[in-house]
């Protein structure tokens, strides 16, 4: 990873409407809202239920889900059904090849696979699945997971026997989309590390990595999927197999952090008042003599204005974002990356300067950008920095579905909280306490593996 962010692998979304209905344009907008889960590639592939048998039409491409899909590319997509994906990649070549949804021609038909999340267990998978003859195109945990359903599919007398037995294999987090000709079903890991909810739309149903996407086409929402749970979703409706569901719980605390879009509601979980609860608890810990509490764009923002809501310290917006700006962690070089925060970032002189200033962020993972935006403050006037961050030390490695798998690629594993302070340039520097994530999430059961090493798979 390049920058000083950490990233999801991907988002999620599917509909199932009636017969005669044109689902590709919906799919298109909620993918749109689940854009912040990965830019790298983007996917859309439907159906027609009452068409013939493998009568599945896609298209997926190398980019934004803007620059993927033309007004030509969507007249083609017609059917009543349909997923869609975005991905960020964490395992596999970030390539068109391994662009989802995935479509599968096999034995008993066609199906098509779209997934967020890592299978920590792919490796011992793939091996067996080649050793019986099957032949990958790619190299992601989602072809892994859909070349094993079409296995379990020549054994079993539905689709949704074949991914039961298939998910009693896997290990990992993951929220999953599968296809077939006629039914749309969505099933999330018995841990619950990834999210997946369901929603409702005049004559059809929504899953969707989060909820946010609903109220974009339109769709109320109806509920979480449970971990564990599948929800099969054909013509006739809704129908929950809970067979696999368990008592444990690990939602990834970095949804509630940093991945969901403050606009969605995970778990029970509002992520914005999430969010706030995080900025006061952290300021009822590390109070600081200061003149304006700032977040960095976006992701502390929210943050920023509960430690001033807590703090008493007035809340002002310190940067210019500039949107229309590549990503920051695909530049090459570090002093290319350093020049795309300026162009990205730019400090609002007469907010700063001559100011103590509080600065929000959620983490901290390598330094770089942060380092960098403490230099722009102090080039405009800024007469103190004192840094706060909305999570704990990011210490150990994640191996369920985001971009950090090795504890080389974090800075507070090689230094001290003071070490990290000084590196970075800041006058002071303070991390949430473990205990107090529970200010954010309640009694809800949570995968903090990342930060204190306790990992709810091996």
């Amino acid at each position: 990873m390049i920058s000083d962010k950490i990233h999801e692998e991907c988002g999620v979304f599917g509909l199932h409407c009636k017969e005669g209905a044109k689902v590709a344009r919906d799919i298109y907008y909620g993918l749109c809202s689940l854009q912040h889960r990965g830019q790298e590639s983007a996917g859309i592939c439907v159906c027609n239920t009452a068409g013939p048998i493998g009568n599945i039409s896609f298209h997926k491409d190398m980019g934004l889900v803007r620059d993927v899909f033309s007004e030509k590319e969507m007249e083609q997509l017609q059917g009543n059904m349909g997923i869609g994906h975005v991905r960020y990649s964490t395992t596999g070549k970030s390539c068109v090849e391994n662009a989802q949804p995935l479509v599968l021609n096999y034995l008993k038909g066609t199906l098509a696979v779209a997934h967020n999340g890592n299978i920590i267990n792919s490796a011992e998978l793939r091996e067996a699945l080649q050793s019986e003859g099957s032949i990958f195109r790619g190299d992601t945990d989602s072809e892994v997971i859909a070349f094993q359903i079409a296995k379990e599919r020549t054994k079993t007398k539905s689709v949704e026997e074949a991914i039961k037995n298939t998910v009693t294999k896997i290990k990992g987090g993951f929220a999953l989309l599968v296809m077939s000709p006629r039914k749309l079903i969505g099933v999330r890991d018995p841990l619950g590390i990834k999210p997946l909810c369901l929603g409702k739309l005049d004559d059809g149903y929504v899953l969707s990595s989060e909820s946010c996407a609903l109220s974009t086409i339109g769709a109320t929402f109806v509920r979480d999927v449970k971990p564990g749970e599948m929800v099969i979703i054909t013509e006739d409706g809704v129908v929950s197999d809970e067979s696999l569901c368990g008592d444990e719980r690990a939602h990834c605390i970095f949804e509630y952090i940093y991945f969901a879009r403050q606009d969605s509601v995970m778990d029970g979980i509002g992520i914005y008042e999430a969010r706030i609860r995080a900025g006061r608890a952290l300021a009822r810990r590390n109070q600081v003599d200061a003149d304006i509490v700032v977040g960095v764009p976006d992701s502390g923002i929210t943050a920023a204005v509960g430690y001033a809501q807590e703090s008493k310290i007035p809340f002002a917006l310190a940067f210019q974002k500039n949107s229309y700006v590549g990503r920051t962690f695909i530049k090459p070089t570090q002093g290319e990356r350093e020049t795309s925060v300026h162009l990205k970032l730019s400090v609002l002189e007469p907010v700063v300067k001559g100011k103590s200033i509080v600065l929000i962020d959620d983490s901290i993972v390598r330094g770089t950008t942060i380092a960098n935006l403490i230099k722009m403050l102090r080039k405009a006037g800024a007469k103190a920095v004192h840094v706060r961050i909305c999570s704990p030390t990011f210490l150990h490695p994640c191996y369920y579905g985001t971009d950090i798998p090795t504890d080389s690629q974090l800075i507070a594993h090689s230094l001290t909280i003071d070490e990290i302070c000084e590196h970075i340039g800041a006058d002071t520097l303070h991390y949430m306490e473990l205990e107090d994530l529970s200010e954010m999430t309640g009694e809800l059961g949570l995968c903090k593996a990342c930060l204190d090493g306790k990992y709810p798979l091996t």
